[in-house]
């Protein structure tokens, strides 16, 4: 198993964090690689919160090759961070040469395209060069996208948080989110690594979806930019979320009634009952089989975490006003809020959606046995 651990906060808060809660859960996760994903972002790059953000790791080659191909495209770069390392990395740790995190300004022919055209040229950027650097082992790129990054390696979370400087003011955030294991399962892969990101949307799973393949081919099939890739069973779920949102315009509250679709007497008795049932039946190829806890972040920087009906994967969720964390275990809440209300910890159940919303005020719990959102 891993160990998962987010934060949502009013206020920056350091990456670091994130990394101290998976080291105090470290039983649990086999320390062999870490993912970090980082929004509203404080310091130098709050002052570009609209510009897309490249994050990737490069080779002096991959650099420019990088170069040569977003000059010719028309990108102008305005802001860039390198995690520049002075040491040996730790133990297990491959030695690499560029820790990029470079903001861009798009071509001006961007100004006159929708937002939804906007992100789907974005996709295809993030995308091509992911492929470029497949095929010459000189790239890897994690995200394209405005107030988004993204840090993932193997090894070590803590020894790798100290390693490439995570504690420095730059990398301050208010939504943070952080997996600690690679994909051990198979070969290691830093694609496959957690969290997984497409237009806004992220998510990180403990668990093992047995439905990967179906679920994979389904999406595939969709026509949608940025189906593709699955280095890992888990990535599904954020492109299911996407499905959601993006596609079929539900909101959070309708995810569950597609990965985890009610059933029997809870169906039958729901006062949307037609239109569940035509969800259920329209998206049943995108049914999830676990165990699985999944955490997540939506485009507006909501947080939640759900868990599947076989709910043998721990997952809790607890804090304060201004500042609330999703968490494996609740030792992993102990090291960034202890000074939270314990008595309100709540584990979701496997009919429930746990919310905190961008005001950072309350935990909101959602039934799957509750009347849908009138948005719906």
């Amino acid at each position: 198993m891993c160990r998962l651990f987010s934060l949502t906060s009013s206020e920056p808060v350091s990456p670091i964090k994130a990394v101290e809660a998976l080291d105090m859960m470290k039983e649990g996760h086999d320390g062999s690689g870490i993912g970090l994903f980082l929004s509203e972002l404080d310091g130098p790059f709050a002052q570009f919160r609209d510009l897309p953000i490249l994050s990737g790791i490069f080779t002096q080659s991959g650099m420019r090759r990088l170069e040569d191909f977003m000059s010719a495209k028309g990108f102008l770069t305005r802001y860039r961070l390198t995690l520049d390392v002075k040491v040996e990395p730790p133990p297990g740790t491959p030695k690499r040469e560029i820790y990029l995190i470079q903001v861009y300004e798009p071509p001006e022919s961007w100004q006159d395209l929708t937002p939804e055209e906007q992100e789907r040229k974005m996709t295809q950027v993030r995308l091509k060069l992911r492929h470029m650097g497949e095929a010459e082992q000189d790239m890897v790129v994690f995200s394209f996208w405005p107030d988004v990054v993204m840090i993932k390696e193997v090894g070590d979370p803590m020894e790798i948080g100290i390693y490439l400087g995570l504690h420095r003011e730059e990398l301050f955030a208010r939504r943070i989110m952080a997996q600690g294991r690679q994909n051990t399962n198979y070969g290691i892969n830093l694609y496959a690594c957690h969290p997984f990101f497409i237009q806004g949307i992220t998510t990180m799973t403990n668990g093992e979806n047995t439905a990967f393949v179906p679920i994979k081919e389904y999406l595939s099939t969709q026509g949608v930019t940025g189906y593709e890739g699955y280095q890992s069973d888990s990535e599904v779920f954020t492109h299911i979320l996407h499905f959601a949102l993006k596609e079929l315009n539900l909101g959070i509250e309708a995810y569950k009634h597609i990965i985890t679709p009610l059933q029997g007497g809870y169906l039958d008795h729901h006062p949307d009952r037609d239109f569940l049932s035509n969800l259920k039946q329209s998206c049943r190829r995108l049914i999830i089989d676990g165990p699985n806890c999944v955490i997540g972040c939506l485009p507006d920087k909501t947080m939640f975490m759900v868990q599947d009906r076989k709910k043998l994967r721990p997952g809790i969720v607890g804090g304060r006003s201004g500042l609330f964390a999703f968490s494996s275990e609740s030792c992993g809440l102990d090291a960034v809020v202890p000074e939270r209300d314990k008595t309100k910890d709540f584990q979701p159940m496997h009919l429930d959606t746990a919310i905190v919303s961008p005001d950072c005020k309350e935990v909101r719990i959602c039934s799957q046995t509750q009347p849908l959102p009138l948005q719906l």
